[in-house]
Protein backbone atom coordinates (compact mmCIF):
# COMPACT_ATOMS: atom_id res chain seq x y z
CA UNK A 1 0.00 0.00 0.00
CA UNK A 2 0.79 3.73 -0.79
CA UNK A 3 2.08 6.06 2.34
CA UNK A 4 -0.36 9.23 2.60
CA UNK A 5 1.29 12.24 1.15
CA UNK A 6 0.11 15.70 1.60
CA UNK A 7 -2.18 16.86 -1.02
CA UNK A 8 -0.18 20.28 -1.07
CA UNK A 9 -3.42 21.95 -0.15
CA UNK A 10 -1.82 23.77 2.83
CA UNK A 11 -3.16 27.13 3.21
CA UNK A 12 -0.67 29.79 3.13
CA UNK A 13 -2.49 32.38 5.71
CA UNK A 14 -0.69 34.91 7.23
CA UNK A 15 0.58 34.18 11.29
CA UNK A 16 -2.09 33.96 13.79
CA UNK A 17 -5.02 32.82 10.76
CA UNK A 18 -6.72 29.54 10.12
CA UNK A 19 -4.38 27.28 8.62
CA UNK A 20 -4.57 23.44 7.06
CA UNK A 21 -3.22 21.08 5.72
CA UNK A 22 -4.71 17.36 3.60
CA UNK A 23 -3.32 13.67 3.32
CA UNK A 24 -4.78 11.60 1.49
CA UNK A 25 -5.41 7.89 3.04
CA UNK A 26 -5.43 4.63 1.41
CA UNK A 27 -6.60 1.75 3.96
CA UNK A 28 -3.26 0.57 4.85
CA UNK A 29 -2.76 -0.21 8.66
CA UNK A 30 0.59 2.43 8.08
CA UNK A 31 -1.92 5.11 7.47
CA UNK A 32 -2.51 4.72 11.25
CA UNK A 33 1.27 5.46 12.26
CA UNK A 34 1.94 8.23 9.28
CA UNK A 35 -0.79 10.05 10.02
CA UNK A 36 -0.22 10.62 13.87
CA UNK A 37 3.55 11.46 12.30
CA UNK A 38 2.34 13.99 10.02
CA UNK A 39 -0.29 15.80 12.63
CA UNK A 40 2.82 15.98 14.75
CA UNK A 41 4.87 17.86 11.71
CA UNK A 42 2.33 19.91 11.22
CA UNK A 43 2.14 21.16 15.21
CA UNK A 44 6.07 21.10 14.99
CA UNK A 45 5.85 23.32 11.60
CA UNK A 46 3.23 25.69 13.54
CA UNK A 47 5.46 26.38 16.37
CA UNK A 48 8.42 26.96 13.54
CA UNK A 49 6.79 29.08 10.90
CA UNK A 50 4.54 30.88 12.95
CA UNK A 51 4.29 30.74 16.42
CA UNK A 52 1.85 28.30 17.77
CA UNK A 53 1.98 27.42 21.42
CA UNK A 54 1.52 23.99 21.68
CA UNK A 55 1.91 22.23 24.73
CA UNK A 56 2.44 19.03 25.11
CA UNK A 57 -0.72 17.74 26.59
CA UNK A 58 -1.97 19.56 23.32
CA UNK A 59 0.42 17.69 20.81
CA UNK A 60 -0.39 14.05 22.88
CA UNK A 61 -4.21 14.65 22.76
CA UNK A 62 -3.77 15.28 19.19
CA UNK A 63 -1.73 12.74 18.15
CA UNK A 64 -4.09 10.36 19.85
CA UNK A 65 -7.31 11.70 18.28
CA UNK A 66 -5.30 11.17 14.72
CA UNK A 67 -4.97 8.11 15.83
CA UNK A 68 -8.23 6.57 16.88
CA UNK A 69 -9.90 8.53 14.14
CA UNK A 70 -7.63 6.98 11.10
CA UNK A 71 -7.93 3.92 12.96
CA UNK A 72 -11.97 3.79 12.89
CA UNK A 73 -11.36 4.67 8.79
CA UNK A 74 -8.67 1.17 8.54
CA UNK A 75 -11.22 -0.91 10.38
CA UNK A 76 -14.47 0.24 9.11
CA UNK A 77 -14.79 2.01 6.09
CA UNK A 78 -13.33 0.67 3.15
CA UNK A 79 -12.04 2.84 0.36
CA UNK A 80 -10.76 5.83 0.21
CA UNK A 81 -10.11 8.72 2.81
CA UNK A 82 -8.97 11.66 3.60
CA UNK A 83 -7.56 13.40 6.84
CA UNK A 84 -7.63 17.14 7.14
CA UNK A 85 -6.26 19.51 9.94
CA UNK A 86 -7.06 22.70 10.63
CA UNK A 87 -5.14 25.17 13.33
CA UNK A 88 -7.46 28.17 14.40
CA UNK A 89 -6.24 30.19 17.05
CA UNK A 90 -5.69 27.49 20.00
CA UNK A 91 -7.49 24.41 18.81
CA UNK A 92 -6.53 22.24 16.02
CA UNK A 93 -9.38 20.63 13.98
CA UNK A 94 -9.08 17.09 13.03
CA UNK A 95 -11.40 15.54 10.18
CA UNK A 96 -11.46 12.60 8.81
CA UNK A 97 -13.34 11.90 5.83
CA UNK A 98 -14.58 8.68 4.36
CA UNK A 99 -16.83 6.90 1.38
CA UNK A 100 -19.09 5.02 4.21
CA UNK A 101 -22.39 6.61 4.73
CA UNK A 102 -22.47 5.02 7.98
CA UNK A 103 -22.09 7.40 11.02
CA UNK A 104 -20.08 6.01 14.03
CA UNK A 105 -21.92 5.82 17.24
CA UNK A 106 -20.37 5.80 20.60
CA UNK A 107 -21.27 2.99 23.00
CA UNK A 108 -21.64 3.08 26.59
CA UNK A 109 -19.17 2.47 28.93
CA UNK A 110 -18.79 -1.13 29.32
CA UNK A 111 -15.37 -2.51 31.20
CA UNK A 112 -15.69 -6.01 30.30
CA UNK A 113 -15.46 -5.02 26.35
CA UNK A 114 -12.29 -5.47 24.34
CA UNK A 115 -11.68 -2.80 22.19
CA UNK A 116 -14.02 -0.75 20.25
CA UNK A 117 -13.60 2.03 22.88
CA UNK A 118 -12.08 4.87 20.41
CA UNK A 119 -14.56 6.56 20.10
CA UNK A 120 -15.36 7.52 23.18
CA UNK A 121 -11.77 8.28 23.76
CA UNK A 122 -12.18 10.79 21.09
CA UNK A 123 -14.93 12.40 22.87
CA UNK A 124 -13.61 12.62 26.01
CA UNK A 125 -10.38 14.17 25.14
CA UNK A 126 -12.21 16.60 22.56
CA UNK A 127 -13.17 20.06 23.25
CA UNK A 128 -15.91 19.42 20.30
CA UNK A 129 -17.04 16.63 18.19
CA UNK A 130 -19.44 16.36 15.14
CA UNK A 131 -19.96 13.53 12.77
CA UNK A 132 -22.13 14.65 9.75
CA UNK A 133 -22.77 12.95 6.44
CA UNK A 134 -21.82 14.27 3.49
CA UNK A 135 -23.06 14.13 -0.29
CA UNK A 136 -20.33 11.38 -0.50
CA UNK A 137 -19.80 9.41 2.88
CA UNK A 138 -19.05 11.11 6.01
CA UNK A 139 -17.00 13.67 7.93
CA UNK A 140 -15.77 13.37 11.30
CA UNK A 141 -14.73 16.09 13.38
CA UNK A 142 -12.73 16.69 16.60
CA UNK A 143 -11.05 19.76 18.21
CA UNK A 144 -8.39 19.80 20.03
CA UNK A 145 -7.42 22.60 23.03
CA UNK A 146 -3.47 23.16 21.61
CA UNK A 147 -2.79 24.20 25.18
CA UNK A 148 -3.56 24.15 28.46
CA UNK A 149 -1.83 26.44 30.85
CA UNK A 150 1.38 29.07 30.11
CA UNK A 151 3.59 26.84 32.18
CA UNK A 152 2.84 23.85 30.41
CA UNK A 153 3.40 24.95 26.59
CA UNK A 154 6.23 23.15 24.96
CA UNK A 155 8.02 25.56 23.21
CA UNK A 156 10.60 22.73 21.14
CA UNK A 157 10.02 20.32 18.55
CA UNK A 158 7.10 18.00 19.23
CA UNK A 159 8.54 14.69 18.25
Amino acid sequence: MREPEPSGREDAAPAGRAWQTSVALHGAGTDIAQARHLAADFLARGQAERGLRVSRRGLDLTQLVVSELVTNVCKYAPGPALMNLRIDGDVVEVTVWDSDPVLPVARGADADRVGRHGLEIVMAVAQGFEARLERCGKSVTARIALTDDPAGTHQGDPH
